[in-house]
This record gives C-alpha cells, sequence and structure tokens, in this order.
C-alpha cells in the first residue's frame, strides 16, 4: 500500500532516501553534494510531499513560492521501480489541493529533462517531460 503524507522534519533515513531519488532523477550526479542540504530544501518549501511504501520513501514533490499569493510545483519524482502506476500524477494532484486548501493559487509544473527543457500541456506523460507553465484561469 503506498501512503502520501507531507514531510516536514525529515529524518536521516529519509535524508538519504531523498538524496538517493534525487540522485536517480539525475539532479545531483556529484557524490561530493552535501545529503544535509536535503533538511533545507524540505524546510525552504512550501509543502513537500512524501509517498512511501513500506515505510521507504518511493517518491517526492514540493512546491515552492516566489511570491505570497502563488506557487511553482517543483522536483516531482519517482523511483523507476514505481514508474507507470500514476504516482507522480497523484503527487502533482496532491500538491495542487494542498496550495488551494492554503489559498495559493499555483502558476505552473517545473522540471527538466537533463539540460534540454520540454514543454506540454497539463496531462503530459511522462513526468520528466515537463514544464514551466502558466495558469491561465
Amino acid at each position: 500500500m503506498i501512503e502520501f503524507s507531507f514531510l516536514k522534519t525529515p529524518n536521516r533515513i529519509d535524508i538519504d532516501r531523498l538524496t538517493e531519488l534525487y540522485r536517480q532523477a539525475g539532479w545531483w550526479a556529484d557524490e561530493a553534494d552535501n545529503p544535509s542540504l536535503i533538511a533545507g530544501i524540505v524546510a525552504g518549501s512550501h509543502c513537500f510531499l512524501v509517498a512511501r511504501q513500506a515505510k521507504s520513501i518511493i517518491a517526492m514533490g514540493r512546491a515552492i513560492s516566489d511570491r505570497i499569493s502563488d506557487a511553482y510545483i517543483q522536483d516531482v519524482t519517482v523511483d523507476p521501480a514505481f514508474r507507470g502506476q500514476g504516482i507522480g500524477s497523484q503527487m502533482v494532484a496532491a500538491l495542487v489541493a494542498r496550495l488551494e486548501a492554503d489559498g495559493i493559487g499555483w502558476i505552473g509544473l517545473i522540471a527538466e529533462r537533463k539540460t534540454h527543457p520540454f514543454y506540454r500541456p497539463l496531462g503530459f506523460s511522462p513526468m520528466a517531460d515537463s514544464v514551466p507553465m502558466l495558469k491561465t484561469s
């Protein structure tokens, strides 16, 4: 069973697993990166969502605010072993719902595939090919 929850204070096991997810996504390739940076990323996000199976984090996503009234969804990734199950889309939906509940409008979803940005409408697949995109309503 997969459980979704918002993470505020990651423990060392969480930090190590999130660091691994960032590296699996190809965002951190340098082994010298400091894993404790994750705690700052979690604390600095408007909300940070994780999906767990048997207590292990298998996916993560976060929303960041650059203005008081709106936010971007950023850094959504799923462990390759769990891709193709709709977990990434569920994470985006949960992050949007949380932002709306907090009274914050979401502007877009930000991601890159390697160094080449992709632009697709909402409903894109796969998750790694996503956007910066503007909200139209």
